[in-house]
């Protein structure tokens, strides 16, 4: 945990292909709100579209907060294309005595279809195994949400099973999909990713992974 901490600390970048994760700022809080304002986005998450601009603003704020309080570990996705902030993608839940985590995303409508949210996910389980060294990774989805588990799968996540009315999501009990992935698996499929991080000489590590 200390290792994770330290390093969420340092405002660390993962740079991808097409898209790089960073920490939300509050100049991300007019893309965010572009998109969470869509009740298709929320349809399958906890929580409700955002109502307004300034609600976006307020929670962007309260995400400082929380970034400082080290109880938050989402990044902002970011479309290197146009410096637009896509989505986010990050871990909705460590378990550091069990090298565990669960990880979670949301991906503008605008951009589906164009394997940016596979991409996202993928970047941040090379981090997870080659950096943090965590042995497992996992992820939930509404069992309706096919979307969000094909994502799962184009990076190699296994299905594990369906807790039935696992957990209660706006007044409604749904059936909860999960699938994990292990660190042999993630390094079998797609190779030990360790060699391709490069820090630099500035105050922020910078991990960058190109196929």
């Amino acid at each position: 945990m200390d290792r994770i901490l330290s390093v969420f600390d340092q405002n660390p970048v993962i740079d991808g292909e097409r898209i790089l994760l960073r920490k939300i700022d509050r100049l991300d809080a007019e893309d965010m709100y572009e998109y969470s304002k869509d009740p298709e986005v929320t349809r399958y998450l906890l929580w409700n579209p955002h109502p307004s601009i300034v609600y976006t603003k307020r929670y962007v704020e309260d995400l400082k907060r929380q970034y400082r309080e080290h109880t938050f570990f989402d990044f902002a996705v970011v479309l290197k294309e146009k410096r637009k902030m896509i989505g986010t993608c990050g871990f909705t839940r460590l378990d550091p005595a069990n090298r565990s985590a669960e990880i979670g995303y949301v991906l503008s409508p605008a951009y589906w279809n164009r394997g940016l949210a596979a991409e996202a996910v993928g970047m941040l389980l090379r981090w997870a195994f080659c950096d943090l060294f965590l042995n497992r990774v996992e992820a939930r989805y509404m069992v309706e949400n096919t979307r969000s588990r094909a994502v799962m799968e184009k990076n190699g996540m296994s299905f594990e099973g369906v807790r039935r009315e696992g957990m209660l999501v706006k007044g409604s009990f749904r059936d909860i999909g999960i699938c994990s992935i292990l660190r042999r698996e993630f390094v079998e499929r797609f190779g030990d990713f360790s060699s391709g991080y490069r820090e630099m000489a500035s105050h922020r590590p910078i991990f960058r992974f190109f196929s």
